[in-house]
């Protein structure tokens, strides 16, 4: 089995903010809408889902915003079974920078995900709803 064959497409973009606030208001600006907001007690950040359509950005505050481009944190792919995604990711060898599989209590159920770094010091979020 391919990577691939799990990911069911994009599932969300990773923002760092220094201003919660400000960034709500600037992707409300541009029709996103507040979808979703809870606490990362973990982290302790503030998290806000913003969606326009079918893109969602994941806006957390934690005071370390780089404030210049190329700042995204992160792209999240949405995939059928995060397990197996990791399975395959490890045996492929790719460079996996988070703690395993990990649990957060977000939406309805929770969400299990883990991050590999690309080339390029990319973060991929191999993320899936529960």
């Amino acid at each position: 089995m391919e990577l691939k064959e799990l990911a069911l497409g994009l599932q969300h973009v990773g923002l760092l903010t220094n201003d919660m606030a400000a960034t709500v208001a600037f992707y409300e600006s541009l029709g996103f809408e507040n979808v979703y907001e809870t606490v990362n007690e973990k982290a302790g950040e503030k998290v806000v889902f913003l969606r326009l359509k079918n893109l969602t950005i994941e806006a957390y505050e934690n005071g370390r915003a780089a404030l210049q481009s190329g700042a995204i944190d992160h792209i999240a792919i949405d995939v059928s079974d995060v397990e197996q995604a990791f399975a395959l990711a490890k045996e492929r060898g790719l460079r996996i920078v988070s703690d395993g599989v990990e649990f957060l209590p977000f939406w309805e159920n929770g969400v299990k995900f883990f991050i590999v770094e690309g080339p390029n010091k990319e973060r991929i979020e191999w993320n899936q709803y529960l």
